[in-house]
Parts: structure tokens; C-alpha cells; sequence
């Protein structure tokens, strides 16, 4: 190279340059004092504070314990048939699940073993299924996809199971245990004294009205006595289905059915009865009532 006054079009060639060393390895991370303000040790600091949110947590709960008591019912009754059990909140989606003939009677072990083995299965394995990096949800379209169906399922199944619920108790006429205990409590503070839930509220049992009269001896004949018993306080019971429905209502209920009650007439046609004899039973039916004299 001249010297002289540097060219600008002068061409430099660096040849064997050794100024730039070659890596051979990665430098060890630096500790964490190196980042003041950043980083901090496991024990005791960051334990420490996810302790002290712990704290303020159960608190909230501990505090919403005590202005919302929990619903408590009466105590446990066996022989109880007008109840209509219920699982928890986070339970329902099961419970219908169990209400379906795929998942119950013969199925039984396929809705209760099989498949809860298969939804915790999934969850269980998931981290060793899906080992993708990516995090975003829109570019994992499986995973995402069974995300969706399955939050979609359970959300059905749950809301459905309430919404039956509701409707039965309308459709039988009850009054959950909780709440008929909640009622005796606020009826107790008004009155002054001590509430009395550890029994049942007394209630005069309700008669068969006209048991010698031809329409019982129709009833014992009819289907009805299968599942609403001979006593007529079966599930649900019929004591005092006349206060509900008149003889057209009831008819109507023995040809179109209710609820989850099929239609009776053709069952009842086959097992020998006439029309006189069901419109006799309807008319029979109609006189049950909790009042007989009223």
C-alpha cells in the first residue's frame, strides 16, 4: 500500500485477520445479584410473597364464609322419596351425562369409569402429546379445537342439568331442603326464638280420597301403580294431584304425557282397560286433593 493520499476506490483486502476470536463456547448466565431489582432468590423472597398473596386470598374467602353461610339443609333422610338429589356446581355436567342410556344402566361403566378415565387422561398427557413450541392458540388447531368442543360440552351439560332441575321441581311441586331450612330460620329470628332445623318441618300426610270407590281399583290395575305405587306416594307422588290438574288435565297427561312420563293410554288399552275405565281413573284422580273437605 502507498502512502500518500487515501483513495476512496482503493480495494483493502484483510487477509489471516486475527483480531476476531472465535467462540468455543457460551459464557456462563450471570448470577442473580448481577441484576439488582430483576431477580431474586427462590427461598425465602419469591416464596415469601406468594405466601403473603396466599394470605390475602384465604382471607377473602374466610370473609365471604362469614357473611354468606353455606345452605344447609335438613339432616338426611332415607325414606324421603320427594327429593330430588343434587350434586355440586361443578359436578352437574357429570350428573347429566350420567341421566343419558349410553352412559347409564347397561353403559354404566362407560359413563363412569370410561369416560372421566379418558377426559383426566388427556389432561394428564397433554404435556407429552402436544411438545410443540408454539404458544399461540390460533396455530394449534388441534388442541385448540378440542379445547373449544370439550368447554362447549361441559358448559351444555351443566346449564341443561340446572335448567331440568328447576323444571322438575316446579313440575313435582317441591321446595329444596336448603331453602325450606333457610325459611324456618328467618321465620325463627322474626318470632324470636331458636330455629328448629334439625327435623323436618311436621306436615299432616295427605289420604287417599275415595279408596272404596271403583277408580282405585281402576288405578291398581293401570300402569300408574308401576311407578307412582299403590299408595299412590311414589316418584312423584299423586297424593294430592287434584289440587294441580283437573280430570281434562290429567287425561290429557294419561295421551300426551308429561315431562319425562311417556304417554300411558296405549299401555293401559293393552293391559285390558277400557275408555269408561280411564275416564272413570281421571275422574278419580281429580278428587285428590290435600284438602278433601274444602
Amino acid at each position: 500500500m502507498a502512502h500518500g493520499p487515501h483513495s476512496n476506490d482503493e480495494k483493502i483486502v484483510y487477509v489471516g485477520d486475527s483480531r476476531v476470536r472465535k467462540k468455543t463456547h457460551r459464557p456462563d448466565p450471570a448470577d442473580y445479584t448481577a441484576y439488582p431489582g430483576k431477580s431474586e432468590a427462590f427461598i425465602p423472597n419469591f416464596l415469601l410473597k406468594e405466601w403473603m398473596v396466599g394470605a390475602v386470598v384465604l382471607v377473602g374467602f374466610l370473609m365471604l364464609v362469614m357473611s354468606h353461610p353455606a345452605p344447609l339443609g335438613y339432616p338426611a333422610d332415607p325414606t324421603n322419596t320427594a327429593i330430588i338429589p343434587m350434586p355440586d356446581w361443578y359436578f352437574l355436567f357429570m350428573y347429566q351425562l350420567l341421566k343419558y342410556p349410553y352412559a347409564s344402566e347397561d353403559y354404566l361403566v362407560f359413563g363412569t369409569v370410561i369416560v372421566p378415565g379418558i377426559m383426566f387422561g388427556a389432561l394428564l398427557l397433554a404435556p407429552f402429546l402436544d411438545t410443540g413450541k408454539e404458544r399461540r392458540f390460533y396455530k394449534r388447531p388441534m388442541a385448540s379445537s378440542l379445547m373449544l368442543v370439550t368447554l362447549a360440552a361441559v358448559t351444555y351439560l351443566t346449564v341443561y342439568s340446572w335448567v331440568h332441575y328447576q323444571h322438575e321441581l316446579e313440575r313435582q311441586g317441591l321446595v329444596p331442603d336448603h331453602i325450606r331450612a333457610e325459611e324456618e330460620r328467618q321465620r325463627a329470628r322474626e318470632e324470636g326464638r331458636e330455629p328448629d332445623t334439625a327435623n323436618r318441618p311436621n306436615q299432616q300426610p295427605i289420604a287417599i280420597v275415595g279408596e272404596d270407590e271403583e277408580g282405585y281399583e281402576i288405578y291398581t290395575r293401570a300402569t300408574c301403580a308401576t311407578c307412582h305405587m299403590p299408595d299412590l306416594n311414589g316418584n312423584p307422588s299423586l297424593l294430592g294431584i287434584g289440587d294441580k290438574h283437573d280430570k281434562e288435565g290429567i287425561l290429557a297427561i294419561i295421551h300426551e304425557g308429561v315431562g319425562g312420563m311417556p304417554a300411558q293410554y296405549e299401555d293401559n288399552i293393552a293391559k285390558g282397560l277400557t275408555d269408561e275405565e280411564i275416564d272413570t281413573l281421571a275422574e278419580w284422580l281429580a278428587k285428590q286433593s290435600a284438602n278433601p273437605e274444602e
